[in-house]
């Protein structure tokens, strides 16, 4: 039988959680809640919705491959060129063609630990070396990834805000950390969660697009846009990188439905808007009671909780139980979504009968 690299034969899986209907079938329970896979609790743009459902008469023709009309409302929106963006199947498309548009084997990448999984798989799939340098207080430590920066050096991805800790780092650190960054590698920035941050001192990612150095930025219709299931994203950078991954990206990557209502929903501010206050209403809430149990939790500028417990499978599968599905971060962490109020209610009481002490 045909065998991969062993490279590629290191790479463990991504493993997505089963289908809601699943595990309700498996468990015997009913009306279990989902606060997983950090999704908008509050669905997609009315708006969306109206231009797929408008939308299906021509689903015989292919998509717009070049994503016309969605990439001049965002060049638009964010006062660049359509040169200087790209589509994606999801944003996690476009790291994949990254890593694969500008890594060969042996060369090295700089990410944080924990951060998106994904990054090391997509090195790893090319015979790149990933090197890991852990967070500082939850945070990507910047200053050591610059440390860890060496000739062989390709790449460095920054999750800001970092899933699955939800911290960011700020302009002076970042300013910094990019003072150090060579000519010769890519930074990719992965702003999935940016329309959440409400933090003056966030990090600005697009003033550094136009500079000397080489940056994507990746961010999503997934998260706050509640257009998951669509799987769109773009990227920003200079026309000359994205050229070079263009060579790469397969023909009509975001299909037609996508398009349209990802354009939709970028006109619709209201929606943001709504899902950014039901979003920190959740928060103000889960903190005041996560406090009241006792449970050590990480601030967060994204629309999901990371906690740090002594025993996370123990707390996912009693939760699980009770009908509240959340992700496990490893043995000593948890990371919940924020959800719509009684969401929220439900994963507290039922977090409070678990009664499993925090780390």
């Amino acid at each position: 039988m045909i065998q991969p690299p062993d490279y590629v034969l290191g790479i463990q899986p991504y493993v997505p959680g089963k289908p809601l209907e699943e595990l309700e079938r498996e468990l015997g329970i009913t009306n279990s809640i989902k606060l997983a896979s950090n999704e908008n609790p509050v669905g997609p743009s009315p708006a969306a919705v109206r231009a797929l459902q408008g939308a299906y008469s021509d689903i015989n023709r292919y998509p717009d491959g070049a994503g016309y009309y969605l990439k001049q409302a965002l060049a638009s929106k964010l006062g660049v060129t359509e040169d200087e963006l790209i589509l994606g199947n999801g944003s996690n498309e476009l790291l994949d063609i990254a890593v694969r548009t500008f890594m060969r084997a042996g060369d090295a990448a700089i990410m944080a630990v924990p951060s998106f999984v994904v990054y090391a798989m997509a090195v790893q799939s090319v015979g790149g070396r990933s090197v890991q340098v852990p967070v500082k207080d939850f945070t990507h430590d910047l200053a050591a990834m610059a440390d860890a920066i060496t000739p062989e050096t390709k790449m460095l991805f920054i999750a800001n805000p970092n899933n699955p800790t939800g911290t960011i780092n700020r302009k002076a650190e970042f300013k910094a950390l990019m003072d150090r960054v060579t000519a010769d590698m890519l930074v990719v920035l992965d702003e999935a969660y940016y329309e959440y941050v409400t933090d003056s001192d966030y990090a600005d990612s697009m003033k550094y697009v136009q500079s000397d150095k080489n940056v994507l930025i990746l961010r999503t219709f997934s998260k706050i846009y509640g257009l998951a299931g669509l799987r769109i994203g773009y990227g920003i950078g200079k026309k000359e990188i994205l050229n070079n991954m263009n060579r790469i990206r397969e023909p009509f990557n975001t299909n037609a439905m996508a398009q349209k209502a990802a354009l939709a929903a970028l006109g619709d501010d209201g929606h943001v808007k709504r899902s950014r206050e039901v979003n920190e209403e959740g928060k103000k809430y889960l903190y005041k009671e996560l406090g009241a149990l006792g449970m050590q939790y990480i601030p967060t500028h994204a629309n999901f909780i990371y906690m740090p417990v002594d025993d996370s499978m123990t707390i996912y599968n009693e939760l699980l139980k009770k009908g509240v599905i959340i992700r496990p971060m490893g043995p000593k962490a948890i990371r919940v979504t924020i959800g719509l109020p009684e969401e929220n209610f439900r994963f507290i009481d039922a977090l409070r009968d678990v009664k499993v002490d925090s780390k």
